[in-house]
Formats: structure tokens, C-alpha cells, sequence
């Protein structure tokens, strides 16, 4: 079959030398910087390199033989052992989830703080709409004692779902806790047939935290698979130009990447950037359009180097779901879709990452269906070009009764699941309802509906019973 379908590059081979050159180049003249003594000893023993207060240069050798080292491609399982996704070769994939600190209702979209029940209400609307494929963690519950936040968002979060998880866990050390819980559920390792991949990122500009580097070390050593991505500040933490943004947040991914691979030869590892911009007069950070175009630079980057990479979501710019937010999200989803991205897991948060919507989950829902059809592209050979059939009919007569029409006329063009395609009068009938209230109506409908796992009632009481044994101290 000959299918046409439309592509996005923007760098040429030598443009894509050049731009690993210069990020070389930072990475053995300027170095980065590694908090973590253990893992800073590692670099140095392994590595054969010394470091001075704490900076460490990367000479180009030891760059390359890490990304010759990193695996092209990862398997990822679902909770019941199914596989997945092979991240590396599949089109863009996505997620839902943002560590968010309210929770924007779909009646009204007040805010109210993140709870518990609202990170279980998330994670079962996200797993109930197919275009999402994995589940990341989607808040920071703050209705239980912050100490132990980590603990039972990580409950519900694999409770109510058999979807893979990418898992932030925002106290490090809760970290291995977190892991533990999670194989205690599983009755396995979580490293067999991997199902959680772990979120790291180090903190621009080229500072290797050791919270980040330590949680690298235990979650390679068990065996997952893990995203090391890093979040810019274009004219705070990064250059303001796209380039320098580019150059030095590169920098920092293959540091990340000596690391994982310095720690464990053929450590599984997507690498990816979220290249944010600051506005020095608000005080906000914010999507430009040349943070998507920074983004697809990233990706073609990562296919350069055959490593998975991990796509921005265009997420953080609304105030809720609304006309900010969907300019962003349509821009970056379908800019990212035709480039070279791998997985892009933060689909819903809006007002800055702080707060998530479930309604956002929904309208980008639509976004992906109908991004996805673009990107498949038609089918161009005698059948679809249906020639015959356009000289049987004839100039001035119709295609209602033909076979193209009643063999395609279910799936040949896109019907939303959300929004009614109305004429005028349908419209006014219905009571001249905004697309708004319809989403939220349908949002509404689509939580009351989300189905839990079967094993939901069981992993909560272990799940609660693991958490009161190990901390019975704090609670």
C-alpha cells in the first residue's frame, strides 16, 4: 500500500554536527556540576576523571561511548505482564499526569488543594480514554500528612490502573519506599517486565542534584527503565536565544547520560527537555512557539544519537481548559507527533504546572484522535484513487451510492467523541449550549463512568497496611 503521510525536519546533517560540537564542547570545557558524593566518586573511579569542587568534565570519548552504549530501543509492560510499547520505534506516545498542587474541578473548575480522592478520580479517567498510554503521576497529595504524601499518591496511582506509570516522586527519599510498596502489590520485582518508568531531572543550568542522581542509581539498579529529562527557563536558567536553550539543556541530557550508563552499562533511558521560556516582567514562565521548535531540534537530536526521547506535552499555558491552552496543545501535539518524538507524558496540568484539569484530559483526548489521523496520512494507490469510480459517475452527479462512499462512510471522516456536530437549528434546539459546557458535561459523565481495576480493593488495604507498618512512627 502506498501511504503518503506529512513529515516535520528542521535540521539538516551538518547543522545536527554542529550542534553536537558545541554541546561537546560545554560538556568538556565548562563541565557540570555533581551534588552527589557517591555518585561523583563513581564518575571518577569508572571514568578515570578528577573533579574540582565538585565539577566534572566529560571528555568527547567518554560522550560517545555512552550513547553507543544506551539501548535504541525499550519494552515497556503493562501492570499485568502484557507488552506495551517499544519506545524507540513507536510513534509518539502519550500520557497524562503533572505533580500538581490543585486540582481544577470539571463543574466549575474551582480550585481547590490536590486531595487523594482526586489523584484516584485522574488516573481512572486518564486509563479510561485510549489515546493515553501511559499514566504519570498526576498530583501531590496534600490531605494527608506531607510526609507521607508521596506514599499514598504512588497507592492510588497503581491501584487504578493497569497502564504503565511514569512515577515522580517529589521527596527522594520516599524514593525506594515507593518501589518497595510497589513490588510488595505486584508480588514481583518492578525490573521484570517493567511497567513504571521513573521521571528524573537535574536543575538547569548544569547542576547534577543529588536527589536526582541518587534516585537514578537505586531505580537503574532495579532494573527499570528511566526518562532524565531537564525543564528550561529561557533567560534565567538557559540563554534566551533557542539555540543556546538547545545547546546547554543538550548538554546537560548527556551528562544525564554518562551517568545512567557510568552506573549501569546498557542502562534503559529516554532523555527529552521541556524548554520553557521566562518572562521578566510577569515573573511566568511560559510556551513560546520556539519552545515546540526547540523541542523538535531535541528529537531529531535523540535520533541522531538513537536514543528514546521524551517529548514536551505543551502543557502549564491555560487557565484551565480553554483557548490558551488548546493553541498550545495543538501546536505542540501535532508538531511533535510529525517529528521524531517517542513518548510525551504530562498531558493536563494548566495556570503554570500548578493545578490539573481533568477536563483538559478530555478536549486533548480530541486533540490526539484527530492529531493521530493527520498523522496517518491516506492511502494513494488505484483503489482510494478511485479513477474508475470517478469516471462511471460523471461530471454533475453524485458519489452517495457509490462503493468508496458505503465501504468508508463510517470511518472516513473524523466524528468527535465529545462534540456534537450541530447544524445552526440543532444548536439552538439544544439550548445554544458553549462547547465549554459541553466538555464539562462530558467530562463529568466520563469520571462517573471510569471503571477501577479489578484489584483496586485489594491494593489499597495492602497498600495501606504497607504504609502503616513501615511508618507507623509518623502516622
Amino acid at each position: 500500500m502506498n501511504n503518503v503521510r506529512p513529515r516535520i525536519t528542521m535540521m539538516s546533517a551538518e547543522q545536527i554536527q554542529e550542534a553536537h560540537k558545541n554541546v561537546l564542547k560545554v560538556l568538556s570545557e565548562t563541565g557540570v556540576r555533581v551534588d552527589s558524593p557517591e555518585i561523583l566518586q563513581l564518575l571518577e573511579r569508572k571514568l578515570g576523571l578528577k573533579s574540582q569542587d565538585r565539577n566534572i568534565k566529560f571528555p568527547p570519548e567518554v560522550v560517545e561511548e555512552a550513547i553507543k552504549s544506551a539501548p535504541k530501543t525499550i519494552d515497556i509492560y503493562d501492570r499485568r505482564g502484557e507488552h506495551k510499547l517499544k519506545l524507540g520505534e513507536d510513534r509518539l506516545r502519550f500520557g497524562v499526569g503533572v505533580t500538581a498542587l490543585f486540582y481544577q474541578n470539571p463543574v466549575d473548575e474551582t480550585l481547590d488543594i490536590f486531595k487523594r480522592d482526586n489523584f484516584r478520580d485522574l488516573v481512572r479517567l486518564g486509563s479510561s480514554l485510549k489515546h493515553y498510554d501511559v499514566i504519570s503521576t498526576v498530583g501531590i497529595v496534600r490531605d494527608v500528612k506531607e510526609e507521607l504524601g508521596d506514599m499514598y499518591g504512588s497507592l492510588e496511582h497503581i491501584s487504578n490502573t493497569t497502564k504503565p506509570l511514569v512515577l515522580l516522586v517529589s521527596d527522594e527519599n520516599r524514593f525506594p519506599d515507593v518501589l518497595d510498596m510497589f513490588e510488595h502489590l505486584h508480588g514481583k520485582e518492578v525490573g521484570d517486565k517493567p511497567f513504571v518508568i521513573p521521571y528524573f531531572n537535574p536543575v538547569s543550568p548544569l547542576v547534577m542534584n543529588a536527589g536526582t542522581v541518587d534516585k537514578m542509581k537505586v531505580a537503574i539498579e532495579r532494573g527499570l527503565p528511566i526518562i532524565f529529562s531537564n525543564y528550561s527557563m529561557a533567560g534565567a536558567s538557559t540563554p534566551l536565544t533557542p539555540a543556546g536553550t538547545l545547546t546547554l539543556l543538550m548538554a546537560e541530557l548527556l551528562a544525564g547520560l554518562v551517568i545512567s550508563q557510568t552506573i549501569k552499562k546498557g542502562a534503559q533511558i529516554l532523555l527529552g527537555m521541556l524548554p520553557v521560556y521566562f518572562d521578566m516582567r510577569t515573573m511566568l514562565n511560559f510556551y513560546d512557539p520556539q519552545s515546540i521548535l526547540i523541542s523538535v531540534a531535541c528529537s531529531e537530536m535523540m535520533k541522531h544519537y538513537g536514543i528514546p526521547h521524551c517529548s514536551t506535552s505543551g502543557s502549564g499555558t491555560g487557565w484551565g481548559m480553554d483557548l490558551i491552552a488548546a493553541d498550545t496543545y495543538w501546536m505542540n501535539t501535532l508538531a511533535l507527533l510529525l517529528s521524531n518524538g517517542h513518548l510525551a507524558p504530562f498531558i493536563g496540568d494548566s495556570l503554570g504546572s500548578k493545578s490539573i484539569s481533568p477536563t483538559t484530559f478530555v478536549h486533548c483526548h480530541e486533540i490526539i484522535d484527530q492529531a493521530l489521523r493527520l498523522h496517518n496520512g491516506f492511502q494513494l494507490d488505484d483503489e482510494n484513487s478511485a479513477v474508475a469510480e470517478i469516471f462511471k459517475v460523471g461530471p454533475g452527479k453524485s458519489f452517495l451510492n457509490q462503493p468508496s462512499t458505503l465501504k468508508n462512510y463510517k470511518t472516513g471522516y473524523y466524528v468527535s467523541g465529545v462534540y456534537p456536530r450541530y447544524s445552526m437549528e440543532k444548536w439552538m434546539d439544544a439550548g445554544q449550549p458553549p462547547a465549554r459546557q459541553v466538555l464539562r458535561q462530558k467530562t463529568q459523565d466520563l469520571m462517573a463512568s471510569a471503571p477501577a481495576p479489578e484489584e483496586y480493593a485489594e491494593f489499597i488495604a495492602k497498600g495501606e497496611e504497607f504504609i502503616k507498618q513501615r511508618f507507623h512512627d509518623i502516622l
